[in-house]
């Protein structure tokens, strides 16, 4: 019989000596390999690293941001991968944890020798030598470039060391050109970083110029910021310079492509100019009377779950946001005929509801119930893994309590908004008791990039509001809307705020009406709102 694991393996790690004492403080660890033991570690592993990706022969095979895997064995332990864009099926014979990544030794199909297979908690997987090799080389490269484009300028500063008291990623070149008492704050970014960190450059850039006019007060104007990016991958930022304060700062943005050295102006001034599109509304009611069965039989575990919509032909369940399973539409073979089918897991974790796996189902739902909610173990991984969705879906059951001018009738989460290369989905979407609409961008953890995180949604909210996209898609039904601009409702716990966010909001533009609401620390057992923080009068520089 084919042998199913699923997240319910986590608890199994106790009763597994091997397993027990893994930490990621410990640089090598080799194990032994079982279809079961190979779960837990699989399991464990990548809940704690959403971000991660497979690698084989030097090349990425998958990101497990929206991969899936499963691992099966009779006698064999058979890992299963797959996505949207490929397949892979290898079965593994040795593995090792090194560091932050998960080695395994595996064969091919029809293959005698093995080979490494690298699942790496970090999208960025080169090594720190080679890391600080790059950005050297960048930094020597920008350095001529800036000496050409502005001769008339000093350049002053440039480095790339860390600065950890004024939130300064050694990832980024930073520096600062000055002419008599002009000057403007740099940073740029090489193309061998990743996306992420090309699109978190402009919360960094906008700190880095902000510390420039403190520390040049009385010697010169900072008067704003040049930024430079990798080509083709200024769209995020572009949208966010969009809008900031123009009052405050001049904001410069360029494309530096590190081959020829030549760079390409950004026109930032269009903030009209969007490339996003918006999901249709599904009717929650007929999918969920179309899905009674699956419904019926997922409410018989967990009586509490939540039920979210994501098509005509599929619905998630959750317990205080974490996904535990989903039921979707499948053929039946032979015949026009669809049946519902279940699939369960946590995190990338993936397998088919079925008479042998029914036990193995019920074990996860029991221990997730035991775990996933208020007064559970802290250092248990259900308790643990996803809490802004346990804060998201605590709030979505009564968003008055951050402001009683919010509507709770209607409120969407998870809303699906498209970029040119980035999907996103919004927290919360709703609207106000006179119909203004209102997102709610959520952290329950320290985020440096919560401000600049809440002004793309706004931005693609803004966008769609203005083209009349949520009516035409069946958001809001009956509800006359406002023309007004949306409201960003930007909300952490009171201690999880970092230090940066002051900094970052003063730099947005004074059409985004913004309001940061702290809520108390023990919000798992009630969100209360304790401090709320609004807009101070914006900042100007002189011209």
């Amino acid at each position: 019989m084919v042998n199913y694991h699923t997240a319910l393996c986590f608890p199994r790690l106790r009763r597994h000596s091997k397993f027990a004492k893994l930490s990621p403080d410990v640089s090598v660890q080799t194990l032994a390999i079982t279809a079961e033991s190979l779960a837990c570690l699989l399991e464990q592993f990548l809940a704690d690293a959403p971000q991660a990706v497979a690698r084989e022969d030097g090349q990425v095979l998958f990101e497990f941001s929206s991969a899936r895997y499963s691992v099966s064995g009779e006698g064999k332990c058979v890992l299963h991968m797959w996505s949207e864009e490929r397949n892979a099926v290898r079965r593994v014979v040795d593995a090792e944890i090194q560091g932050r990544t998960l080695r395994l030794q595996v064969l091919r199909f029809g293959q005698s020798r093995p080979n490494l297979l690298e699942i790496c908690a970090d999208r960025d997987w080169r090594t720190g030598t080679s890391k600080r090799a790059a950005r050297a080389r960048y930094q020597s490269l920008l350095e001529r470039v800036l000496r050409r484009e502005y001769p008339g300028f000093k350049l002053e500063q440039l480095s790339s060391s860390p600065d950890l008291e004024h939130s300064l990623s050694p990832v980024y070149t930073r520096g600062m050109l000055r002419a008599g008492q002009s000057a403007f704050a740099v940073l740029g970014v090489n193309a061998e970083e990743t996306q992420s960190s090309v699109d978190a450059a402009l919360t960094f850039a906008i700190l880095w110029m902000d510390y420039q006019r403190q520390h040049q007060a009385g010697r010169a104007q900072v008067e704003g910021l040049k930024l430079f990016l990798p080509p083709g991958c200024s769209e995020i930022a572009r949208q966010r310079v969009a809008n900031l304060n123009c009052d405050a700062a001049k904001w410069q943005l360029y494309e530096l492509d590190e081959r020829s050295e030549m760079c390409e102006a950004i026109d930032v001034a269009d903030s009209g100019n969007i490339i996003t599109r918006l999901t249709r509304a599904v009717d929650v009611q007929a999918a969920r009377e179309r899905f009674a069965t699956s419904n019926a039989r997922i409410h018989a575990l967990a009586p509490t779950a939540e039920i979210t919509v994501v098509s005509a032909s599929e619905i998630i369940f959750r317990l205080y946001g974490l996904e535990f399973a989903r039921a979707c539409l499948t053929p039946v073979s032979g015949s026009f005929r669809n049946r519902e089918s279940i699939v369960f897991g946590v995190g990338p974790a993936e397998y088919e509801l079925d008479e042998s796996s029914e036990a193995l189902f019920r074990e996860l739902v029991q221990r997730i119930c035991e775990q996933r909610k208020p007064d559970g173990s802290h250092t248990n991984l259900f308790f643990r893994v996803a809490p802004e969705r346990w804060l998201e879906s605590l709030i979505a059951r009564d968003v008055r309590r951050l402001d009683e001018r919010l509507d709770g009738r209607f409120v969407y989460s998870q809303v699906p908004a498209f970029a040119a290369i980035d999907r996103a989905m919004l927290d919360v979407l709703t609207c106000t008791l006179d119909g203004r609409l209102a997102i709610l961008e959520l952290k329950a953890n320290e985020d440096i990039h919560l401000p600049l995180q809440g002004l793309d949604y706004w931005a693609r909210v803004r966008w769609h509001q203005q083209h009349g996209e949520f009516t035409r898609n069946g958001y809001f039904a009956g509800r006359d809307l406002s023309s007004a601009p949306p409201l960003l409702y930007l909300v952490a716990p009171a201690l999880r705020v970092h230090p940066a966010t002051d900094v970052l909001l003063r730099y947005l533009s004074p059409r985004v009406e913004w309001t940061l609401v702290q809520v108390d620390e023990h919000w798992r057992e009630e969100v209360r709102a304790v401090h709320r923080k609004h807009p101070t009068p914006a900042l100007t520089f002189a011209s």
